[in-house]
Order: structure tokens, then sequence, then C-alpha cells
């Protein structure tokens, strides 16, 4: 596994939506996208990261800032998760472990004292130029959902 680190290539995104829709890192030129992954739709800790953001999606898009979301779930779960939970954040789908793979996320972790392979929650600040290149402007690996958007958000000035 290659984890990311500040200042690296972030590797292109290309995944279906909640409605079938790819998206692209690349569609968000000239603005920061706050790319983050999550182990699983409806989960406690995927569940208050989500609501967390959809809290603040519209403090972070004035900002120039957007938030999207990747999980190893298909386009049906999340669309479900985003119906259930009224979510206004872009949930990518990466049941083939495309993204997943790239950004280094998939590996051994704890969950309640055991040790699995698994998704790590992790965050990327990526600023996107006028020419659809992604960099990584901060790497998070093994974060923990409660307080995180409040952070990336302290961090990157917003609110």
């Amino acid at each position: 596994m290659t984890f990311l680190t500040d200042g690296d290539p972030a590797p292109e995104v290309a995944l279906p939506d909640a409605d079938g829709q790819t998206v692209r890192l690349s569609d968000h030129r000239s603005r920061t996208v706050v790319l983050y992954f999550y182990p699983a739709a409806l989960t406690p800790g995927c569940t208050t990261q989500a609501v967390d953001f959809t809290g603040q999606v519209e403090a972070f898009a004035e900002a120039g800032v957007d938030v999207i979301g990747v999980s190893p779930d298909t386009p049906d779960r999340l669309a479900e998760f985003r119906e259930r939970k009224n979510l206004a954040v872009t949930l990518l789908a990466d049941p083939d472990h495309e993204a997943i793979d790239a950004y280094g996320v998939w590996g051994e972790r704890m969950i309640y004292g055991k040790k699995i392979t698994g998704l790590i929650r992790s965050t990327f600040v990526i600023d996107v130029d006028a020419d659809g290149a992604g960099t990584v402007r901060r790497a998070m690996y093994n974060v923990r959902a409660k307080g995180h958007v409040e952070r990336i958000a302290r961090e990157l000035g917003i609110g």
C-alpha cells in the first residue's frame, strides 16, 4: 500500500455517484476538493461524518471547496444513504477499489479492539488547477469521524 503525502499529484477519480453519473476529480477545475473515504454507508461513524459535511456543505461551497465522499458501496446503496439521512454531499461508489487503491486507503485497521483489513477512514484536501490536475494539499489517514469536519473547516478557514 502506498500512502500519498502533501504535495503529491492527486490520482484522478472517475466513479459513479448515487445516481449512476460519472464524477471526475478533474470536473472540479480551479476548485479545492475535500475527498473523504469512509468504510460503509449507513454505519454510525460514516453517518456522523456525512451528516456533519452536509451541515457545512454550503459554507464549503461558498469558500470554493467541493466535498466528495467515496466508499466501496454500490450507487444504489449510496442513493439509499443519501435519501435516508438527507445528505447534500456528493457520494461516489468504488466497489472495485479503483480510487481506494490509488489513494492507499485499504489496509489493516483496528475496530473494537480487533485488527481487520478494510477501508481506512481518510481525507484528502486537493487543489485542482485550471487544467483539471489535482495536487494533494493535505493527506490525512486513519481519521476519527467525530469532530473531523469541524477540524477540516478550521484548517481551510471556513466558518
